[in-house]
């Protein structure tokens, strides 16, 4: 893959295949990387020394992968530890075409992606499902801490497809190294970042450390972080603190023709609620988990398959809600607990030479069970379910020379989700008399979806794609099962056990350039949605049983309908170098990004994010990177009927940083990065349209962060 010279960088998407190339086995004290081999890898499978790792990309350059038939946006390790993101939310909300939920900023902020979210976006870590309860409820943290994380991944458009009809919006993947996949050059490598933060007296540090030595591969890290409630340009957010703590300790066995490895990993935290009674009933959760991930390779000599890939996670997990509940005693008011594995295998056939060009793909296989437990007020918004899925997929790229490449993609899957289903009035409101009558149901489907996609390099370094996918997704256990409050979004959540799939069809071109004193990233894309799945606010209001809606004014009554829909939009990433500075450059920035989503009848869907537009100027040069950004957000008018405008605002961004190279043998470290990053600058009212409590709560106001990191 092409990316800024000779340098390359193995994203979580179907790109273009190499040919094969086998060889003998290295002594012990050589470089002995297996081939590089780009189909189909969630992240880079290199086996032997030498390490991958170190960023593709020099300090302050946009990222543009090029060699993708879907756009792909990377955060790198470089980027992560300077932002020292706390979610993944914070880590990607800045970037085009990817917006954040923000419902408790810096410690339950799920991505969303081109206006999708919670179900439709899948969250992986190292090619395996998270395996939490975020998509449940905005409230609901992701059990990820992206400052052990190698770098991260958004991957939209039809390669989303090798990952699940539940990734319809996309795929958000963090890649770390917990299962080791090479031994570090010189034995031993790692990461050290320690930051604080102004706006809520943040204060943060994590550890990484790869070692190893023969055929073995060792991998330890740990990160703690803390926060009080943060500032906003009228006061404190109150009830907006939160902590977490984790750690992971992972081994391989490497040889000449591949790898296999285990990994085990513990994860922690404790956050508020900011916002209305969430606030007033200091409302927190508690999430755990404890998760094991395997995964491996093995490359044969010969035969028709090339690769052998497999991916296999599970864990436990279980987070309370707790606080003052109608009784005036604070204490657990909710428990969801979620019990989840994941496999996933993949066959990768050799090349093969056509009279229209070498044929390249993979065949894999996916299977999955969950199991959703709730107490406490939780059993009364979902009943305990049972999720199970099987799916079969094919990858086929065919090279038809000058730069064309073209691709083609299947998945049939059978979904089948067990709960409890419960029969509403049909304008939800309650019969006197009457209670709603709930039974056991079990629904099947059978989602069906393809891709195509036409990949071909341009003068100048340009690379332009044209893809299209129909896809289907079977709707979730808690889209058709959910039947009661949710006090921590202020919601009362009704399901429908009689939606059927909903459909999508996509059109998507890009133009991309990686190469030279200008990176380019732009896509736009139109989707057309039959049975469109989303949360329908139907006025009434509720309390805490379903006989109080209509007469209570506590919670929003909120229920899962279907409607067809239409998507569009654009997201645009531009740098150009301008000035030679040392031996670097100066140069300017620019983004622009915005989705419109409407019904058929004209009316918008419900927390679109809003048009953004952005720009700044950057130095790197000596080790040293400044940049002055200004990211401006539109007002947001463009809003369902019971949504309120949402105001526009400025969020001025500034940062110096100075990386200086060391004598390990002296100092211990090779190099460190000490910068100050300022965000908010103008200390501007930030409210998020795409949050449920935009009303509420303002994101945080002014905030300089010291940030400190060490590589060794």
């Amino acid at each position: 893959m092409r990316v800024m010279g000779s340098k390359r960088i193995w994203v979580g998407v179907v790109v273009a295949g190499t040919t094969l190339t086998s060889g003998a086995a290295q002594a012990q004290d050589a470089a002995a990387t297996l081939p590089e081999l780009s189909v189909t890898s969630p992240s880079p499978i290199v086996s032997g020394r030498g390490g991958a790792g170190a960023s593709a990309f020099p300090a302050g350059v946009l990222p543009v992968v090029t060699d993708t038939f879907s756009p792909v946006t990377v955060v790198t390790a470089e980027q992560i530890a300077r932002d020292q993101p706390r979610t993944l939310g914070d880590a990607l909300s800045d970037r085009p075409g990817i917006s954040a939920s923000t419902y408790a900023p810096g410690a339950a902020s799920r991505p969303i992606i081109r206006g999708l979210d919670n179900s439709r976006v899948r969250i992986q870590e190292n090619g395996v499902g998270i395996q939490d309860v975020s998509e449940l409820g905005e409230d609901h943290g992701v059990p990820i801490n992206p400052l052990v994380a190698n770098r991260i991944e958004v991957i939209r458009g039809p390669a989303s497809l090798r990952f699940g009809s539940q990734a319809i919006g996309g795929v958000v993947s963090a890649e770390n190294n917990r299962v080791p996949t090479s031994i570090p050059a010189g034995g031993i490598s790692g990461q050290a970042t320690t930051g604080y933060s102004s706006v809520d007296n943040g204060r943060l540090g994590a550890v990484t450390l790869d070692a190893g030595g023969e055929n073995v591969a060792l991998h330890v890290d740990g990160f703690k972080s803390a926060a009080d409630s943060y500032a906003t340009p009228l006061g404190i957010q109150r009830n907006s603190a939160n902590e977490s703590q984790g750690g992971a300790v992972g081994m391989s066995f490497i040889g000449d023709r591949g790898f296999v490895g285990l990994s085990y990993s513990h994860y922690d935290a404790l956050y508020q609620i900011p916002g209305g009674g969430a606030a007033e009933s200091r409302t927190r959760l508690d999430p755990r988990q404890d998760r094991l991930l395997a995964k491996g390779e093995y490359r044969p000599l010969d035969g028709p398959v090339a690769a052998i890939r497999f991916w296999v996670g599970g864990s436990t997990y279980r987070h309370d809600e707790i606080g003052i509940g109608g009784d005036g005693i604070d204490g657990i008011q909710a428990t969801f607990k979620n019990r989840e594995a994941e496999a996933r295998i993949e066959l990768q056939h050799v090349p093969v030479f056509t009279g229209l060009g070498t044929l390249t793909g993979a065949l894999g296989l996916q299977a999955g069970r969950r199991t959703l437990g709730t107490a406490g007020e939780a059993g009364s918004l979902l009943a305990p379910t049972d999720s199970r899925s099987n799916a079969i997929y094919l990858f086929e790229e065919l090279a038809v020379g000058n730069g064309l490449r073209f691709q083609g993609a299947g998945r049939i899957e059978g979904d089948r989700s067990t709960g409890t289903a419960t029969l509403f009035p049909g304008d939800y409101l309650p019969v006197e008399g009457e209670d709603p009558l709930s039974y056991g149901r079990r629904r099947r489907f059978a989602p069906k979806s393809l891709s195509f996609g036409a990949l071909q390099d341009l003068p100048y370094g340009f690379v332009a794609s044209l893809n299209g996918s129909y896809v289907e997704r079977a709707p979730t256990a808690f889209e058709l099962y959910s039947r009661g409050p949710h006090d921590a979004t202020e919601t009362f959540e009704i399901g429908n056990a009689a939606l059927k799939k909903e459909r999508a069809r996509t059109i998507e071109a890009s133009i991309r350039r990686a190469e030279g004193p200008m990176r380019l990233d732009a896509t736009g894309y139109y989707t057309r949605y039959t049975g469109f799945i989303y949360k329908r606010d139907t006025g009434a209001r509720c309390g805490d049983d379903f006989a109080s809606c209509g007469s209570d004014d506590e919670l929003q009554q909120i229920v899962y309908s279907q409607r067809n829909a239409t998507f569009y939009g654009a997201e645009i990433g531009a740098q150009l170098d301008v000035w030679a500075v040392g031996n670097g450059w100066a140069g300017i920035d620019a983004q622009y990004d915005f989705v419109r989503a409407q019904f058929d009848d004209g009316t918008y869907v419900p927390r679109i994010p809003p048009h953004r537009v952005g720009g700044g100027l950057f130095v790197r040069a000596d080790g040293w990177f400044a940049r002055v950004n200004l990211l401006h957000a539109f007002a947001h008018t463009e809003i369902a009927p019971i949504e309120t405008v949402t105001p526009g605002f400025d969020d001025l961004r500034a940062e110096i940083s100075y990386t200086k190279s060391l004598d390990p043998a002296l100092y211990g470290a090779n190099e460190v990065t000490l910068g100050l990053q300022g965000r908010n600058l103008l200390d501007d009212r930030i409210r998020n349209s795409a949050s449920f409590k935009k009303d509420e709560i303002l994101l945080p106001g002014r905030n300089v962060r010291l940030f400190l990191t060490a590589r060794f």
